[in-house]
């Protein structure tokens, strides 16, 4: 026992010893030049149409030292006002380092800067040594992001009334409401399908009146007046709506009810996932030739719509955000990755995907 006590005892002691030793070889270093940085700008409004071009550069010089350490470099961006905190950093191995657009756009909307609002914006280097860090001064850059979203320069109208899918519920909580198919014409626009007995208006926002078109003085023409008339459908049925905001006329025109029956209708492509997958649309349960997908992310890539998941039929053309797919035509792009809702009319092809900004 005494021989298993003294070996212990011995044990510690070296434990001990070791321990010291390697306190007293921990160096401690000591900066003797500040990191420096600086700007080519103070003020940015960043733009969203040149996105991979330069917006900032940041040139800089590392702190240096009384020891000859290892160290490495990030450009650190912060909200003014927080110390940094939630600080977002970039590894810099050049001066200057450079950022476009779109990364100084995702740095500041990371930080929580509001999209189209200006906001102060810090600017710093930290020269890493170990897990220690030592900072640079600090430049205070004003900067102004973009929403990070399709270019999409369309306005949408939609179909309201009880001679439409939607009924009179003018609220954003209804999801009823089917849009208007936009064409290359300004101002023109068209509908094709069913319509029930009864009237309707067409309105450019859902829950608000303030854009409407309703009835004018004569059948045929339109009046942008609160107070103006409901266009009445006489009889339930097929039919082509068209109109022209800056005419101020439509026609409503029966068409041949349509013979053709799917069981489903869904996307498929890089765009919806890939080329081997899916996306079923969701039947409408007023007109059952329109097909509709609500806020679905669509990527940046190509997709088709195609019947009962085969493609015996297939539609698509070379058009984004809205166009009339040919029988076995070209991939539909997308550009940008975002939320959208997606509306297909199999009686024409034509379809639409609006982003939900």
């Amino acid at each position: 026992m005494k021989q298993i006590l003294n070996i212990f005892a011995f044990a510690l002691l070296s434990f001990m010893i070791i321990s010291c030793e390697k306190d007293e070889d921990q160096a401690v270093i000591h900066e003797t030049t500040q990191g420096k940085v600086s700007t080519d700008k103070t003020s940015i409004v960043l733009d969203k149409n040149n996105p991979d071009e330069a917006a900032l550069s940041v040139t800089w010089t590392k702190s240096t030292f009384d020891l000859s350490v290892v160290s490495t470099q990030q450009v650190q961006f912060g909200i003014k006002g927080k110390s940094f905190a939630g600080a977002s950093s970039t590894d810099a191995v050049n001066s200057p380092t450079t950022f476009t657009h779109k990364q100084l756009n995702a740095i500041a909307l990371g930080l929580g800067a509001t999209p189209d609002v200006p906001v102060e914006i810090e600017v710093r280097l930290r020269t890493k040594v170990g897990e220690g860090g030592f900072y640079s001064n600090v430049i205070t850059m004003n900067i102004t992001p973009y929403f990070l979203g399709p270019v999409y320069n369309y306005t949408d109208l939609y179909l309201i009334g009880d001679a439409t899918a939607a009924g009179w519920t003018n609220e954003v909580t209804n999801t009823k409401f089917l849009p208007l198919q936009k064409s290359a014409t300004a101002g023109a626009y068209s509908y094709t399908g069913y319509f029930a007995q009864g009237n309707f208006k067409i309105i450019k926002t859902p829950g608000n009146w303030d854009v409407q078109y309703g009835l004018g003085g004569s059948a045929g023409t339109l009046s942008t007046d609160g107070g103006s008339g409901n266009i009445n459908v006489a009889t339930a049925g097929y039919y082509k709506l068209t109109i022209n905001t800056n005419a101020l006329t439509y026609s409503l025109v029966p068409i041949t009810p349509p013979t053709s029956a799917f069981t489903s209708i869904s996307m498929i492509g890089s765009a919806s996932g890939d080329w081997n997958t899916d996306v079923d649309l969701q039947k409408n349960t007023f007109d059952s030739h329109i097909w509709v997908k609500k806020n679905v992310e669509l990527k940046a890539g190509e997709f088709k719509f195609r019947a009962n998941h085969d493609w015996g039929t297939n539609w698509g053309t070379a058009q984004e955000f809205f166009g009339v797919g040919d029988i076995g035509g070209g991939n539909i792009p997308v550009s940008t990755q975002f939320n959208y809702d997606v509306y297909f009319n199999d009686i024409t092809g034509e379809f639409s995907f609006i982003p939900l900004f």
